[in-house]
């Protein structure tokens, strides 16, 4: 029984290896023809898509693929020195960022196993409220690793999702480098509900091209993209605004490919 049950066991492993290996092949062919296509759609746009054909009301969808050379090198700056100043350098992962991450979430779920342990036992109701979440990883992520949740993975958060987010970001920079990296994630990324990429951005914002976009214009693009949704209301804030500033004074001294 015994000696069945270990075989059962390394049959399962090998199992899982080969559906591990043959997702990866599979994500790595799409990863290639990249390379060559321009990508009609992501996981996240279908996904929101879908949210949007649902919700009551019209909502509009805007999005153009605008090629390299049209978008502004101002807005290219400026996403780089806003969301990933050593996005020429790195390989994909910035380890230091993903480590600081892991502490602040540590620090995070400390505080909320005190806050837990607070709530007088009577009180039932507020010790399930207060009880910490499970601890993910978040925070961290290159523009490489953004596009790799983009374009394939669901925004589920947790270990598995976010390893899988790292081997797709190692497969990103190796197959497709830097250039076509930042010119996929520009035409890509939400910048508000249902506008997706630098063209409908800069048209639903500013009245223009992405290759005409000034500094503090491409800035303010750039203080957007953690929270699109909720910038998208207020474009034009005191906090934008203000934040855009100091992206533009950092933009001179990062590199784009």
């Amino acid at each position: 029984m015994s000696a069945q049950r270990g075989r059962s066991l390394r049959r399962l492993a090998l199992l899982v290896l080969v559906s591990f290996a043959a997702l990866q092949l599979y994500f790595l062919v799409r990863i290639a023809l990249m390379a060559v296509l321009d990508p009609r759609s992501t996981t996240f746009e279908r996904s929101e898509a879908v949210r949007l054909a649902l919700a009551p009301g019209e909502r509009g969808w805007h999005q153009q693929w605008t090629d390299y050379r049209a978008i502004s090198a101002n807005l290219k700056r400026a996403v780089v020195a806003a969301e990933d100043s050593g996005f020429t350098e790195h390989s994909g992962v910035e380890w230091d960022a993903l480590e600081k991450a892991w502490g602040k979430n540590e620090r995070a779920d400390a505080n909320a196993e005190r806050a837990t342990q607070r709530v007088p036992r009577r009180d039932a109701k507020a010790a399930v409220q207060a009880t910490p979440a499970t601890p993910k990883v978040v925070g961290g992520s290159t523009i490489t690793q953004q596009l790799a949740k983009n374009l394939f993975l669901s925004g589920e958060r947790n270990f598995i999702r976010k390893g899988q987010e790292l081997v797709l970001s190692y497969e990103l920079e190796a197959t497709l480098g830097k250039r076509r990296i930042l010119e996929i994630y520009l035409n890509e990324v939400e910048w508000g509900e249902g506008v997706f990429g630098a063209g409908a951005a800069a048209k639903r914002y500013f009245g223009i091209s992405p290759g005409d976009l000034a500094p503090q214009q491409a800035a303010q693009l750039a203080v957007m993209l953690p929270a699109p949704k909720r910038f998208e209301k207020r474009p034009g804030s005191a906090y934008v605004v203000g934040r855009a500033g100091t992206i533009v004074s950092r933009m001179s001294r990062v590199d784009v490919p």
